[in-house]
């Protein structure tokens, strides 16, 4: 059964990282596999508007493949929430806004390069304190070197 995955915009560019490009790179053709259902949001293409031409090319091809999320009234709530809570302050909202549509979404899991506002052992748990306060389930948040497979089922990449 494929997990329910929202990538925020710092997994988009890092196949072209040479640090991140490996991790990246499988865990995209992991997607392509059906390991992951990828989900996305208009977050990320506004965020990917000043990218270069590569990493906005990575992002279009993945399109016909991942369900692409409304920015509603209840996930501007849920930010809001976050941001009500200190786990983030306004500047990083975006980084919010990315947490509370992947909840709405009813994700199981976020995978992200942020290791400042994101992928931070500190504020997951934060995250999802709110999440429960406002009856959202908990939600998994790790990188993707952290959720890729190793199993040949699954790919080497692409």
């Amino acid at each position: 059964m494929p997990i329910r995955t929202y990538a925020d915009t710092s997994v988009y560019g890092r196949p072209y990282d040479e640090e991140f490009a490996e991790a990246s790179r499988r865990f995209f053709a992991q997607v392509r596999v059906g390991r992951f259902l990828l989900v996305t949001s208009a977050v990320v293409s506004d965020e990917l508007e000043e990218s270069p031409p590569k990493v906005q090319a990575n992002y279009e091809a993945l399109l016909p493949e991942v369900t692409v999320a409304e920015v509603t009234d209840e996930t501007l709530k849920l930010q809001q929430a976050y941001l009500d809570a200190g786990i983030l302050t306004p500047t990083w909202e975006d980084d919010a806004l990315h947490i509370a549509v992947a909840t709405v979404q009813g994700c199981e899991l976020i995978v992200s390069w942020n290791f400042q506002h994101v992928v931070h052992f500190q504020k997951i748990p934060q995250y999802n304190a709110v999440n429960a306060l406002h009856g959202y389930d908990e939600i998994a948040i790790h990188s993707p070197h952290e959720v890729i497979n190793d199993d040949d089922e699954f790919g080497e990449g692409v």
